[in-house]
């Protein structure tokens, strides 16, 4: 009876300890968090766990400083407000502003569940007619303003992007068409563009670059140049996260 309870408490205690490590990893999972200052306010950017990829590069690069100094390039109002060339801070490279980067591009990573809300940070890229596989740009990003849209003009959006080859079978799950009510964004670009983090705190700074004047015959460049003046990474655990920002999503 003895071995047969000391069998029983040997298989008991091996069951446990993979549970154990398993909360254990889930309680030290760790959060990425950017803060981007820029001469307009602070902006505060959860990056996806998700996207790996896009996660790591924008974290080496910010490390680097590699966006100090840049500008927002390119904004449209109540769509998105775009950053992330180093030619906006090379006075030479001033007709040439939109095309650089660091030389190199990143493979995709597209989700369904990673959609163009409001709020979103996405890899800009070149189009498709240069740029087959959706490759997202080593540095550039834009951060969705976007606007609320009815059942009607996503239906009519649906069949628009169908005609895309490679899209015929495009749709929105109902949770993202809630989303894109309710909350709004920019959803003619989903599976277009990676989306790989999201505003947390910060969007009236989002708004407020939105809506500054620009050329638009100089691909909607400001007039004024907003500078993102210094990009610093955090890595929280979850707790200190959630004490941080309460109100931000872990999904």
């Amino acid at each position: 009876m003895r071995i047969l309870l000391l069998i029983g408490m040997l298989l008991s205690l091996s069951l446990q300890a993979p549970l154990a490590a398993q909360a254990n990893a889930e309680a030290m999972q760790e959060v990425t968090v950017v803060r981007m200052t820029t001469s307009k306010g602070t902006i505060w950017v959860r990056l996806y766990d998700d996207t790996p990829i896009h996660r790591d590069n924008f974290v080496k690069l910010a490390k680097e400083k590699f966006f100090k100094k840049t500008t927002f390039h390119r904004v449209i109002k109540d769509f998105m407000i775009q950053g992330g060339d180093p030619y906006t801070r090379m006075p030479e490279k001033a007709d040439s502003i939109g095309n650089g980067g660091p030389g190199y591009t990143l493979e995709a990573e597209f989700l369904a569940h990673r959609i163009h809300k409001r709020g979103v940070l996405s890899a800009a890229r070149q189009p498709d007619q240069v740029n087959p596989e959706r490759r997202s740009s080593g540095s550039q990003f834009y951060i969705v303003q976007g606007n609320t849209f009815t059942d009607d003009q996503l239906n009519a959006m649906v069949q628009r992007v169908r005609s895309i080859p490679g899209f015929e079978d495009f749709s929105f799950s109902e949770e993202a068409r809630t989303t894109y009510k309710e909350v709004g964004g920019a959803p003619w670009l989903d599976r277009q563009y990676t989306v790989f983090g999201e505003v947390i705190k910060g969007m009236q700074v989002v708004d407020w670059i939105g809506g500054v004047e620009v050329d638009e015959k100089k691909g909607h460049r400001p007039l004024n140049d907003v500078t993102i003046r210094k990009v610093k990474v955090y890595t929280w655990s979850e707790e200190k996260f959630r004490k941080k920002f309460p109100d931000a999503s872990l999904d």
